[in-house]
């Protein structure tokens, strides 16, 4: 009795799945092996034509150019949210700290980015103080370049890797850090080999957290980014509304959701293999979980 009403409480979760995510990922499916309508949409006869049109050199320098930018944004991002989780971590005003990294959630999306460009555009922030201070005349064009996306898309994704990292780092036992010194390692020393290595997980998962929305990102490079920062997300939006390909925008969907699910799937089945490893060089861990099972 008490296992059916278990399994009535995943109902509501189960459908949630079906009706939001596999259900549109099944059409998207469909539509990639489906041949494009003579007025857009989908005609009902299979074909590989939009995967064959994948191959376009455009298509793959974009898919380039989104990977790179995508890997810059990301290590940008897991830079300058370490040092922040680990001094969030440290601090005794640790729910004030987070308040503020939690803030600019508050504000929409599209305003911040518009806060953005009245920070970057020529008439801008930045440049009206460059003027003012006589760096410049006519001023600086910060905007519509990948430097700009890059820049917008670290600000944007920053709170997503600081609270993991925060969470990891605040689990971590400090003395580690001591006693690594008393032993005679440089602070730098002991933050590379005692620290880094204990939150590992948080990094993968900062990492993921950034990586997989940035590489699908959209509005972002539309209105901030120009012709040299086109990235995935900008095509998939112009075969749909523009040219009406909506074969090819499922195909590229697709190609983006298996690449970033793989990789997903990779850091996960690689976890037991590191923990394997440690068992083999530890004896003793080995032992004790051994016992354990026992």
């Amino acid at each position: 009795m008490k296992r059916q009403i278990g399994l009535l409480y995943t109902v509501p979760q189960i459908l949630w799945l079906i009706v939001f995510f596999a259900a549109p990922l099944c059409i998207i499916i469909a539509y990639s092996f489906l041949r494009k309508g003579l007025y857009g949409g989908v005609e009902p006869q299979l074909s590989l034509d939009a995967y064959t049109a994948m191959v376009n050199p455009n298509i793959l320098l974009i898919t380039w150019r989104t990977l790179k930018m995508s890997v810059i944004a990301t290590a940008l991002t897991l830079l300058i949210a370490l040092p922040c989780g680990y001094s969030i971590a440290r601090s005794k005003n640790q729910a004030i700290r987070l308040f503020l990294v939690i803030v600019p959630f508050w504000t929409n999306f599209l305003v911040r980015i518009y806060a953005w460009i009245a920070i970057l555009g020529n008439e801008g922030f930045l440049n009206d103080i460059l003027k003012t201070l006589h760096f410049t005349s006519d001023g600086v064009q910060f905007l519509y370049n990948q430097t700009a996306v890059i820049l917008v898309l670290v600000y944007m994704y920053l709170p997503y890797a600081i609270l993991p990292l925060f969470s990891t780092i605040d689990k971590f036992d400090f003395t580690l850090l001591d006693a690594a010194r008393d032993l005679g390692a440089t602070k730098l020393q002991s933050y590379i080999r005692v620290l880094l290595p204990n939150i590992k997980s948080g990094l993968v998962t900062a990492g993921l957290f950034t990586f997989v929305p940035i590489f699908g990102a959209y509005a972002v490079p539309l209105l901030v980014g120009g012709k040299d920062s086109y990235m995935l997300g900008n095509i998939i939006a112009d075969q749909l509304t523009k040219t009406r390909n909506w074969p090819l925008a499922s195909s590229i969907s697709m190609t983006v959701t298996i690449l970033t699910t793989g990789l997903v799937f990779f850091i996960v089945l690689r976890k037991p293999r590191e923990q394997m490893q440690v068992f083999d060089d530890d004896p003793l861990l080995l032992q004790r979980s051994q016992v354990g099972k026992r």
